[in-house]
């Protein structure tokens, strides 16, 4: 398979901004620069009328520079590598792959994470506060649903944290390949990851706690429907979505009866907790 690489200078302030807009539009990998970062999209696949618009909106404000080539087949697995650390949330969490050697003996949790191309492996703002929310919380013996899972990575902390049982899903087939594949590096064999969405997979009875990591669209389209899988006093934790779009997702959650509890931010981006109120 071919790529195209577009080469993307911008002001720092916007470079996580633009890296998740990329991704809503179907480019699957990137790497950061430092003047900006490298987005990679399988030839022929870049809808030119979305791109346009991106550069519309953007260009000016984020004083974007952009150079495109195409990019030859080559190892990607090898690239990443090489610019993928460890990341880690106080001596609790130690994130890594299969490449980086294990520290147990320092954290109190340890999850490997090979990412591939799917999203979720700590290191963006919303997973990392989505990660910090969850070690907050009393998950013992809960069920928990992780909606729009990517790499698993919040499903396996969730099982981690004593969860009993673990829903988690996909709509992209190669995010449901690689999450698979780290549920079982993990060694959580018992934990699969389905494809499709909140409304298609097979989710019966309600949860205690409901993740979901996904875009604020998206979350505004299916807060009605967690909000019909929580229990009574269950919870919500969403993330995904700017800091100036949390007042936008608490006042669509509290038609459904989500009360919110709490908010975290990290570099423009933001997490919010809900509990569902009888």
């Amino acid at each position: 398979m071919e790529y195209q690489e577009f080469n993307i200078t911008c002001t720092s302030e916007y470079k996580d901004i633009l890296i998740a807009e990329l991704a809503d539009i179907g480019f699957d990998s990137f790497l950061e620069t430092e003047t900006g970062f490298d987005a990679c999209i399988l030839s022929g696949t870049l809808d030119t009328s979305l791109w346009k618009n991106f550069l519309e909106r953007y260009e000016n404000p984020a004083q974007i520079k952009v150079n495109e080539r195409r990019l030859p087949k080559m190892n990607w697995n090898e690239e990443w590598e090489k610019n993928y650390d460890p990341i880690s949330l106080t001596d609790k969490v130690y994130v890594r792959a299969t490449f980086h050697p294990s520290r147990k003996d320092e954290f109190i949790h340890e999850i490997i994470i090979n990412p591939k191309m799917s999203f979720g492996t700590g290191h963006h703002a919303t997973t990392f506060l989505m990660l910090e929310w969850m070690l907050s919380l009393d998950l013992q013996a809960k069920k928990v649903m992780d909606a729009g899972s990517g790499t698993g990575i919040l499903a396996i902390m969730a099982k981690k944290l004593g969860a009993k049982e673990v829903i988690a899903f996909d709509i992209d087939e190669w995010s449901v390949e690689n999450g698979n594949e780290n549920f079982e590096i993990n060694g959580l064999t018992g934990l699969y990851m389905q494809k499709g969405s909140v409304t298609t997979v097979e989710a019966p009875g309600q949860f205690d706690l409901i993740l979901a990591n996904i875009n604020k669209n998206v979350l505004l389209d299916e807060i009605k429907t967690y909000s019909t899988k929580l229990t009574p006093g269950g919870q919500l934790l969403l993330s995904g979505f700017y800091e100036g779009d949390s007042e936008d997702i608490r006042r669509e959650a509290g038609l459904y009866n989500l009360k919110p509890v709490g908010q975290k931010t990290n570099h423009q981006w933001a997490a919010l907790l809900f509990t569902k109120t009888p």
